[in-house]
């Protein structure tokens, strides 16, 4: 029997980011679910402030080359790989110089949420799915890490519903305390629209603020995964009103082995 396979999208990972809750599990999680028999690939931006040499990024020139359109501009779309040789596990990195080369991950050097933020957002999240799409992989479960991947699940479940390589997949949406207080680009509704792809698809998001971001995630997501052990009263509620299926809060000690058990109750689904 095939193992499953799990492609993992996650906003930071450790150690190419500083360590926190989100860019442990991102690191973490995959070596631990390849572990237990499972097939892995994990994408994350390739945000400025990652060091290339000392962590020993090389681009991928055959998946590399391809061009998105967001509204109405071209932005080359760049690959690049690192290994994480103590987890035998590679990390796929989504690069674009008008849009990852700036020394931070969301917020300029005061503090300021980055005004393209939701472009951002846009192209990462169709970059990893075309690159997944070049692979010629296809995943069992999309699990996606943080606000950042929150187009993601509609993408699959809508965009790229007719590729047989997604046909079946699964998403799980993991959110952390780590939101966004001034709301988004108050385009990104229109900018986010693809083949497939409504306004009415995406009207939750005609006002762009965190929790309806959120909202929109869970709207297409399969499931969801508290991924801090508190989270926004408000955020609480979007969870609660989705009626989907929910995992909460696990430990450091428990969560592999309990998201393990959580992807084969979301694969019966």
């Amino acid at each position: 029997m095939e193992s499953v396979k799990v492609l993992f999208v996650s906003q930071e990972i450790t150690p190419y980011l500083s360590e926190n809750e989100m860019s442990h599990i991102g690191r973490y999680l995959p070596q631990g679910i390849q572990e237990k028999g499972k097939e892995i690939r994990t994408f994350m931006p390739r945000y400025g402030n990652i060091n290339e040499r000392r962590n020993q990024l090389h681009e991928v020139i055959r998946l590399s080359g391809m061009n998105l359109i967001i509204d109405d501009a071209d932005h080359p779309l760049i690959i690049k790989v690192a290994s994480i040789q103590s987890a035998r596990m590679q990390v796929y990195f989504i690069d674009n110089e008008d849009y990852f080369q700036r020394k931070a991950t969301m917020q300029d050097a005061d503090g300021n949420f980055y005004e393209d933020n939701d472009e951002r957002m846009i192209f990462f999240a169709r970059g990893v799915l075309e690159t997944v799409r070049k692979l010629r992989w296809s995943p069992d479960i999309v699990h996606c890490h943080g606000w950042f991947t929150s187009l993601v699940p509609v993408y699959l479940k809508k965009a790229y519903r007719e590729d047989p390589l997604f046909a079946d997949s699964k998403v799980v949406f993991s959110i952390y305390n780590n939101g966004f207080d001034k709301p988004m680009d108050r385009r990104l509704q229109e900018k986010a629209l693809l083949n497939g792809i409504s306004r009415e698809d995406l009207a939750v998001i005609s006002e762009p603020k965190y929790e309806n971001v959120t909202r929109l995630a869970l709207q297409y997501a399969d499931a969801s995964i508290q991924g801090s052990p508190q989270l926004p009263s408000e955020i609480v509620h979007v969870i609660n009103e989705s009626g989907k299926p929910s995992l909460d809060y696990q430990s450091p000690e428990k969560y592999i082995d309990a998201y393990s058990v959580f992807y084969e109750n979301v694969l019966n689904l």
